[in-house]
């Protein structure tokens, strides 16, 4: 059998050394270096023709102990270039268009061969403003390019309302229900796709209990008639479609809710959340701004015991919205967005500058008349 050693067969001639053997199978494999071709010799013919007769009793030979495969060797050499080019050509691709990866790591607008992490989220006031993000021009394959929002949560994923626990006397379930209710009415309001458009915002408006003295006589007198002193934007964000579109339906959100004791006997949630719109002009321009809405509210679910109010419905206490790159010269109950190449022709912001972005101050800090945006 292939593979004996000499003392096993003795030093007869009928077989050779297991460093003759291997010598020979290398030879036959490679060639030896610096050889012209040569007949057969005596050993090279005694080996072939042991092979053969195991062949003809149907035996397979026995690997060589500890040592490759040489035919195994040789299917290597043949696959791998061909697996080569074949992970060249996904990895071009990939570098080309990252989202082909599972889940898009990059995000909506992540800059590219830059990891970003997601942020927790936001659970108490932050206690500065975001980090500078790398000065980078928005697209419309990346609308939050260069935005400290990049690494927000998307849409309603990022409202995130605490546990709900016992306030006083109010049971747990109630609230849940409000924190429920509280969360509808801000992605109601900031994220629906029909309110964006200017639409008429039916599902925010029936979350709000009707009962409640002129709150939807003057939401509904705002929408209709809107001005300088009658604005919905307080409570809806809204986009002129004739004038701008979302791009990439993708809104970035952060904020926090808080729960407490309310004025009516019940529970009471403060919400403070912050919504980035990236956005292109409706004539089909590849421009890419932003718009950035602060929004603050004060909803409750009062004591139905004492007050006389509608079951599932929130009363609204008070409400309010701060905004970031909008023109502040237009009264007409949409967000006007401002693009870089209008700057030289629009009319000049008046306020003071304040960083949109910076959820460290107190929303009333931030509150100012047609305010200089240090960053979109």
């Amino acid at each position: 059998m292939v593979g004996r050693s000499s003392e096993e067969s003795g030093n007869d001639g009928s077989s050779i050394s297991d460093e003759d053997l291997r010598a020979f199978l290398r030879e036959s494999e490679w060639g030896a270096p610096d050889s012209a071709p040569k007949e057969p010799s005596a050993c090279a013919r005694m080996v072939t023709e042991r092979l053969r007769r195991q062949d003809s009793r149907g035996e397979a030979p026995q690997p060589w102990r500890g040592g490759p495969d040489p035919g195994a060797r040789r299917r290597r050499r043949q696959v791998w270039p061909f697996l080569g080019v074949a992970l060249a050509l996904c990895a071009l691709a990939v570098s080309l268009k990252p989202s082909l990866l599972p889940g898009d790591p990059l995000g909506p607008g992540g800059p590219k061969g830059v990891t970003v992490t997601p942020l927790p989220a936001e659970t108490a006031a932050p206690t500065a403003a975001p980090a500078p993000a790398p000065k980078e021009v928005p697209t419309l394959d990346r609308p939050f390019a260069g935005s400290p929002a990049l690494g927000w949560a998307d849409g309603e994923a990022g409202i995130v309302p605490p546990a709900a626990k016992a306030v006083g006397s109010v049971p747990k379930e109630r609230v849940a229900e409000a924190l429920r209710l509280t969360k509808e009415l801000l992605i109601a309001a900031n994220l629906d796709p029909g309110t964006l458009r200017g639409e008429r915002p039916e599902a925010a408006l029936a979350l709000l209990d009707p009962g409640q003295p002129h709150l939807l006589d003057d939401l509904n007198g705002f929408l209709r008639s809107p001005d300088e002193d009658h604005d919905p934007l307080g409570l809806f964000s809204r986009f002129d479609p004739a004038e701008v579109r979302l791009v990439g339906g993708v809104v970035k959100t952060r904020g926090r809710m808080t729960v407490g004791k309310g004025k009516y006997a019940g529970v009471a949630v403060h919400a403070d959340y912050t919504f980035v719109y990236p956005v292109s002009r409706a004539d089909g321009s590849t421009e890419v701004t932003r718009t950035i809405v602060r929004r603050s509210l004060d909803a409750e679910l009062p004591d139905p015991a004492r007050y006389d109010v509608t079951p599932g419905r929130l009363t609204l206490v008070t409400y309010n919205g701060d905004f970031g790159n909008d023109a502040c010269d237009v009264d007409d109950g949409f967000l006007h967005p401002r693009f870089p190449s209008a700057e030289a022709t629009a009319p000049p912001p008046t306020g003071p500058a304040k960083d949109p972005y910076d959820r460290s101050r107190s929303f009333e800090e931030g509150l100012s008349d047609c305010a200089t945006s240090t960053r979109v």
